[in-house]
Formats: structure tokens, C-alpha cells, sequence
């Protein structure tokens, strides 16, 4: 049987025109049903990623969102780099003004993880309080600008 799900890579990523360019509005996805694997063990890992952003001049497209994250189901990959990964995939892809990413994970061991990584353009703050004013901004671990909210 050929291996139908494709390795994540941001070539998977379809874009379509922003149609409010000149407005900052916040984009949520949730995928409640994200898979990975385990670099250690190969077990599988269970999360939801949810993905926070205000568009430049591109949002990213659904299913092309769903096949990319699928493409996660046969890594074996630690939480902290996939997190980043997916967030520098989408910021590659998308030129986003703001985005957070959050990697929820159930327990495993007993323990659970909760990752977040977040991207805000240079130069750019948020307008009209379109991100909540809930802990997103100061780039962390991505050395961009600060969001005025904070």
C-alpha cells in the first residue's frame, strides 16, 4: 500500500488573498486531533495545535492546513521542534503580521505539555485589540518586535 500522507514540508501550503488586507483580525484553527510520534519510543503523541494569526496579504487554505499537519502523524519528532517548525512553516508560507501556535499535549507518563511559539512581524502592533491582549506578543523565542497589548 503506498504511503498516501506526505512528509510536512511548507511546499503543502496553499494560500488565498487576504479580503481585508487593511484590517487586523484575528484567524483561529483548531485541529483537536494532531498525531505525532515519539523520537524515543515511536508511540504515538496526541494534542491539539491551535493556531492563532493575523493575515498580510494571505490566509493559508484548509485542507491544504489538515494534509500539512497529517504529515506529522509518521514523524517521530520532540514537541518543542515540531512547534516551532510548524510556526516557521507558516510564517515561511504566510508573511503573517502576528502568530501564536500552542501545542497541547495529553499526559503521557503522567505528565502533559503545553508548547507555544509565537511570530510578530518587525515594526508591526496590533490594532482594535484584534489579538485579545492575552500574553501573545514579545516574539518569544523569534526575536521580532512587541505587541503593544502586553
Amino acid at each position: 500500500m503506498p504511503d498516501v500522507i506526505k512528509k510536512p514540508t511548507v511546499d503543502i501550503l496553499e494560500l488565498f488573498d487576504n479580503p481585508y488586507p487593511n484590517r487586523d483580525y484575528l484567524i483561529t484553527h483548531v485541529c483537536p486531533e494532531f498525531t505525532s510520534l515519539c523520537p524515543k519510543t515511536g508511540q504515538p503523541d496526541y494534542g491539539t495545535i491551535t493556531i492563532e494569526y493575523v493575515a498580510d496579504k494571505t490566509c493559508v487554505e484548509l485542507k491544504s492546513l489538515k494534509f500539512y499537519l497529517q504529515g506529522y502523524r509518521n514523524e517521530g519528532v520532540f514537541y518543542e521542534r515540531l512547534t516551532n517548525q510548524i510556526l516557521d512553516d507558516l510564517v515561511t508560507a504566510m508573511a503573517p503580521r502576528y502568530l501564536k501556535l500552542t501545542a497541547a499535549f495529553t499526559p503521557r507518563g503522567g505528565l502533559h505539555s503545553t508548547i507555544v511559539a509565537t511570530h510578530v512581524a518587525d515594526g508591526w502592533s496590533p490594532s482594535g485589540g484584534c489579538c485579545g491582549g492575552h500574553g501573545h506578543g514579545h516574539g518569544h523565542g523569534r526575536g521580532h518586535g512587541r505587541c503593544s497589548h502586553d
